[in-house]
Parts: C-alpha cells; sequence; structure tokens
C-alpha cells in the first residue's frame, strides 16, 4: 500500500521535474540551442505541427540557429511562426535556409528572464509540495479504513518527505544552473 503511494508519488514528482526543465529550456540565454523553438507551431497542410516536424533546426554558430524545410513552400509559413512568436526574434531568408540571429541581451533583460525562470521553478516546488499533500491524504485515507498502522503511516510520510525533499533540489539545481547561464555572457 504504502510503496505503490511512494512509487505513484516518484512518478508524478519526475514528471514535474521534467516539464520544469523543458520550460525553462525555453527561456532563452544568449547562444543558440535549438530547443528554443521547440514550442513553435507551423500550418502545414491545414494542421499545426511543431516546427521540428518540417524542418531541420540546427546551431550554426553560438548566436544563430539554421532552419531547413524539407519543403520549398514552407519557408514563408516557418517565417512567419517565427515572427509571431513570443521570442522576439527576426529571421532571415539566404535561399532554402532561414537563419534566425540571436541578438546579445542586455542586463535589464538577462534579470527579466532571471525573475521568469524563478517563477517557473516556484511553480514547479508548489506542484512537488501538493503532490505531498496528496500523497500524505491518500496514507490519511488507508488509516482511517485500517489499511495501515499509525507507524506505518509516519513512515510513509517521511518518505514521501524525503522524496519532496529530493525533487525539490533537483528544481533548485536546475534554476540554478539557468541563473547562470543567463548571467554569463
Amino acid at each position: 500500500m504504502i510503496e505503490d503511494i511512494c512509487k505513484e508519488t516518484k512518478a508524478k514528482m519526475e514528471k514535474t521535474v521534467a516539464a520544469i526543465k523543458q520550460d525553462l529550456a525555453k527561456i532563452r540565454t544568449g547562444r543558440a540551442h535549438p530547443s528554443l523553438l521547440d514550442h513553435i507551431k507551423v500550418s502545414y497542410y491545414g494542421s499545426e505541427v511543431p516546427l521540428t516536424q518540417v524542418a531541420n533546426v540546427t546551431t550554426e554558430d553560438a548566436r544563430t540557429l539554421a532552419i531547413t524545410p524539407w519543403e520549398r513552400d514552407m519557408i514563408a509559413v516557418i517565417e512567419k511562426a517565427i515572427m509571431e512568436s513570443d521570442l522576439g526574434i527576426n529571421p532571415m531568408t539566404a535561399g532554402t535556409v532561414i537563419r534566425v540571429p540571436l541578438p546579445s541581451l542586455t542586463e535589464e533583460r538577462r534579470r527579466e528572464l532571471i525573475k521568469v525562470a524563478r517563477h517557473e521553478a516556484e511553480q514547479g516546488r508548489i506542484s512537488i509540495r501538493n503532490l505531498r499533500r496528496e500523497a500524505n491524504a491518500e496514507l490519511k485515507e488507508a488509516l482511517k479504513e485500517k489499511l495501515i498502522t499509525e507507524d506505518e503511516e509516519r513512515k510513509g510520510e517521511e518518505r514521501i518527505q524525503k522524496l519532496t525533499d529530493q525533487y525539490i533540489a533537483q528544481i533548485d539545481q536546475l534554476l540554478a544552473d539557468k541563473e547562470k547561464d543567463l548571467l554569463s555572457i
């Protein structure tokens, strides 16, 4: 019983950390990285698909992304999608390749991005704590129904707390790495 609750909670916490990792990857640093464009969707024959399904996205150098569409007609559509995105970057077309130069970040913009990263990390911590609360409620319910003893409930709560501390530490580490990334020029 307790083992099941712990496994379930651990799986949910891992998903939360993965989601935070993905959200932090979207926050752009001064360096070019193909994952910056992961969330961009383009119109492809009437349906919205991720950019990576209609083009190859590579890094040309530290500040430039190169996008090579599979089909020539997609160039204008991809350019439009990038311009309309929330990234604030302007693509340039050169034949069949779209180049996306990333401007260097100003100090003010870096500070704003750090605030965004901290907010994302805090949302992750809140989510982890909510999962802990749910797991503890399940343990209390099992105790109430006499499925487990009080000692087992206490041990279960301690295990859930250790998981919580472990995953919050992971989120804190991800945030520290992202802040370091944003502050490096």
